[in-house]
């Protein structure tokens, strides 16, 4: 089942209308910063969060959350739900790694957009492994003409599946299609091994 976004709520119905040329000003610059760095910004050093908290009289944990949300602006883009339920698409391709078979099965096509389900399978019964085994979260992307957002999973011993909607539909004859994914359990972590890899569907 895909989840639904919750709908955002205005915290409260007060505003102060001399602040919207300031306003209008920070969002004019969020558009100048997403620009200028190609929508790769990174994240400023603690040093600087330190020097502004104290120039401007902030908290620097709040300015750590301010620029924490703009790094996350992918997740707020509007999404499809999919709808009208067509047909399942066999696909049956698998990558391994580090004793972790990756798996995809099927794709579910929907009218207005695909499903597909990644699943990972391994040795449940190798406590050493299971204990080393790290979470992960996986990203899946394929090309420019694609929107691909992750819609969580779950598990048990020894397996896990992902869930992606891919909007528009995918398809049916997938020939030339490639999906590569990318692991984001820990987000913002300095020199960590990511693993990616690349499923071909031809």
């Amino acid at each position: 089942m895909v989840m639904q976004r919750i709908t955002f709520e205005r915290p409260t119905d007060h505003y102060d209308e001399r602040l919207y040329s300031i306003d209008e000003k920070i969002c004019a610059l969020l558009k100048e910063r997403k620009e200028l760095s190609n929508g790769n910004p990174g994240f400023p050093h603690d040093d600087a969060i330190y020097n502004w908290a104290k120039q401007y009289g902030l908290y620097p944990d709040y300015i750590n959350s301010l620029f924490s949300s703009m790094m996350d602006e992918e997740e707020f883009k509007p999404r499809v739900e999919p709808t009208k339920f067509l047909k399942h698409i066999p696909v049956f391709k698998t990558y391994e790694h580090k004793d972790i078979m990756y798996t995809i099965t099927f794709i579910r096509q929907y009218s207005n957009a695909s499903v597909v389900y990644l699943y990972s399978d391994w040795d449940s019964t190798n406590e050493v492994f299971n204990e080393d085994k790290p979470h992960n979260f996986f990203q899946l992307s394929i090309n420019d003409t694609y929107d691909c957002w992750s819609e969580g999973g779950g598990g048990t011993d020894g397996h896990m599946s992902h869930h992606f909607v891919v909007s528009p539909a995918l398809p049916d004859n997938l020939s030339g299609i490639s999906l590569r994914f990318k692991d984001r359990s820990m987000p913002f972590m300095k020199d960590q091994a990511v693993l990616e890899f690349e499923i071909r569907l031809d």
